[in-house]
């Protein structure tokens, strides 16, 4: 008996190690679990495939491009990413010339994953600190605590 592979591939797997401010992105991409990348123009036939995931993870990372009217990344030192799962493999999406995309504006980002045919998105935000906030004074004690987010699920296609 014998068997045939054939395999449309439209991920690429990166091994590029960015590292400042103490973050390697490299390393925050293994904790994120991404094993790939594709590009904007791969996300319309892989859909077209059914092998592209029904959401996509937005998620901050530290600024790599200058540009949009934020070029003073002192100022401006992180930005938002988005991975998209790719036949149940987390990919993040990267331009044609082969850095990642970056958006600056979460509004725009949103506006962006529309126009790409995602309805929903998982955020995430790992390098900026959490619980700086001021509580206010609760008015009820009797109220019940907020059920935990869990993580994404994994979808089929």
């Amino acid at each position: 008996m014998q068997f045939r592979l054939i395999a449309i591939n439209y991920t690429m797997i990166h091994n590029v190690v960015n590292e400042s401010n103490n973050v390697n992105t490299m390393t925050q991409d293994v904790e994120l679990g991404i094993t790939g990348s594709v590009t904007q123009a791969d996300l319309a036939p892989l859909r077209d495939s059914a092998r592209l995931g029904e959401f996509a993870v937005v998620y901050r990372v530290e600024r790599m491009h200058q540009g949009g009217g934020y070029g003073d990344s002192g100022k401006h030192p992180l930005a938002w990413a988005v991975a998209v799962y790719v036949d149940n493999q987390l990919c993040r999406v990267y331009n044609a010339r082969g850095a990642g995309r970056e958006w600056n504006s979460i509004d725009k980002l949103g506006s962006w994953l529309r126009e790409q045919g995602f309805w929903y998105w998982w955020t995430r935000n790992d390098l900026e600190p959490i619980g700086q906030a001021i509580a206010e004074e609760e008015e009820s004690s009797h109220e019940q605590p907020s059920p935990a987010f869990i993580d994404p699920p994994f979808s089929p296609f």
